[in-house]
């Protein structure tokens, strides 16, 4: 008898988004290969997980809103079905406290005060120690960035931020780093990589004036030569990532400090867009290594 084609999950969620435009070429390449896909709702409660021969990781771009519960849902479905990228993979980095972890390693990120639920923060005194004269305030667990306050040279600022920081610390945990000028006229570049192997880089652009790369602020991206050099720093992270062997798929984001030397920003294997539309290619790679994984 013939075998019968994979069953697929591409996890998905609930709300509106732009996952047509750059999931679309792994989409294609799957259904070339013959493989059945469906795209169902993280956070439907009646989503037969089980009926998958593997449920992969997409565009579940809510979860970091409902984070527990996210959780629990990817140890669900691990316990029924192969998942990608595993939930321990997934719980350590749903947290930006995983970046500790990148530092301790030896992988260049940038310097950070974090701040703990619940404290209050003297942020002038923070500022002062570390001779920071600017900043950006984000929070642990977030996308888009979601929840961030740039700091800008002058005391009203710090005031504003320290106002800001200390509201958002009744609810959750934060953090500070420099602010990376750089980000305004280089923008962030991020290197994407399928089973800890490159397929292509990105340069993503703000807005004149900006920080925020990402199109939900009007960010534009394009498709540039992969750096040798990013791809060894960007290996070097995923190799501090719990468990063993490589995710099956991660982007490593890039911002440039004063000198041009490059600092991870983050390292995304939960739901990264991986910008298929600039490079199909890539998309082909992604759907062989999803059908490998599920007939493992």
């Amino acid at each position: 008898m013939p075998m019968r084609p994979m069953k697929i999950a591409l996890a998905d969620c609930p709300e509106q988004h732009e996952g047509v435009l750059t999931e679309r070429p792994l989409w294609e390449a799957l259904e070339a290969r013959g493989a059945h896909f469906e795209r169902p709702d993280w956070e439907d409660e009646g989503v037969d997980w089980a009926s998958y021969d593997v449920v992969v990781v997409r565009t579940t771009w809510t979860y970091h809103r409902k984070r527990e519960r996210f959780l629990a849902w990817a140890a669900r479905v691990a316990s029924l079905t192969r998942l990608h990228n595993s939930v321990e993979v997934l719980r350590w980095n749903s947290e930006k406290s995983y970046l500790k972890d990148l530092g301790a390693a030896g992988v260049p990120v940038a310097p950070t005060a974090w701040f703990e639920r619940g404290e209050t923060a003297d942020l002038a005194a923070v500022m002062s120690e570390r001779s920071w004269s600017s900043g950006l305030i984000k929070p642990l667990v977030g996308a888009v960035a979601s929840d961030t306050f740039r700091l800008r040279d002058g005391d009203a600022s710090v005031r504003d931020a320290e106002a800001f920081l200390n509201e958002r610390l009744k609810a959750q945990a934060m953090m500070l780093q420099p602010y990376l000028s750089r980000v305004e006229t280089e923008g962030e570049v991020s290197v994407m990589l399928i089973e800890g192997e490159p397929t292509h880089s990105v340069q993503k652009l703000a807005v004149p004036g900006d920080y925020r790369v990402q199109d939900a602020h009007g960010g534009r991206d394009h498709l540039i030569e992969t750096d040798p050099a990013l791809v060894l720093i960007s290996q070097r992270a995923l190799s501090v990532a719990p468990g063993e062997g490589s995710p099956l798929y991660a982007r490593v984001d890039f911002l440039f400090d004063d000198e041009g030397a490059p600092l991870v920003n983050e390292l995304e294997v939960i739901e990264p867009m991986l910008f298929f539309q600039h490079h199909p290619a890539a998309a082909e790679v992604f759907a062989d290594a999803i059908l490998g994984s599920g007939r493992a």
